[in-house]
């Protein structure tokens, strides 16, 4: 069990299957820029934390809830928590409303669902934290993309719960050493904000350049 101290932004695990050197950049570097893509990302969480919880019906809907996991040493904010009726098992309780539930978590994402686990992880991560706050059991959620404008639901399986897991200790190894991961240069540097800060490009710049000189004094 880790302390209130000890705690990890549940976005570092997001960043870091993104991308290590990115996690590193902001999480130990402190660095940090902003484009175009994460502006419209920053208001859209905005908006969603901003705007009243709400009951629909057999839904209740609570906005930019605080989370942490003493046991995986995250903590993060959870962009909206669905409370579903039920009368299946397991299910909860919650104060002074009658009834059982379960939560749903529901993460909201600017563009469209990505090729890697990023989003899947931080999703998990929110249902570890539910989990042991609430004592509760959640085996799916949702992460609302803007761009086709609807949810992809995610089973938490024990496949992505073990993937979620081992990416949080790697993150906490990798943020712990205050190592700088070699940049890696690929197609999803071109909207990352920290292009610019990472120059991913340059150490293979450079790398040819001592190929080069090698090479001319092989030939001599």
């Amino acid at each position: 069990m880790y302390t209130e101290d000890e705690l990890l932004p549940i976005s570092a695990l997001q960043h870091f299957v993104f991308c290590e050197r990115q996690c590193a950049l902001i999480h130990t570097e402190q660095v940090w820029a902003e484009n175009r893509l994460t502006a419209e990302g920053r208001l859209l969480h905005e908006h969603v934390h901003e705007a009243d919880n709400e009951s629909r019906g057999d839904v209740r809907v609570v906005r930019g809830l605080r989370l942490r996991s003493l046991k995986l040493g995250l903590t993060g904010v959870a962009d909206v928590v669905e409370f579903h009726r039920t009368t299946a098992k397991p299910a909860i309780t919650l104060p002074g409303i009658p009834g059982r539930w379960h939560a749903y978590p529901v993460e909201y994402k600017r563009g469209r669902p990505k090729p890697d686990e990023c989003d899947a992880v931080q999703l998990c991560a929110q249902t570890f934290c539910l989990e042991e706050m609430l004592s509760a059991t959640v085996n799916e959620g949702a992460v609302f993309y803007g761009k086709p404008r609807r949810r992809k639901v995610m089973p938490i399986d024990a496949s992505l719960r073990a993937f979620c897991e081992e990416t949080a200790r790697r993150t906490r190894e990798l943020l712990e050493s205050g190592r700088l991961p070699e940049p890696v240069s690929g197609k999803k540097c071109k909207a990352c904000s920290l292009f610019s800060l990472c120059m991913p490009t340059a150490g293979r710049s450079a790398k040819s350049a001592i190929r080069y000189l090698e090479q001319i004094a092989h030939d001599d």
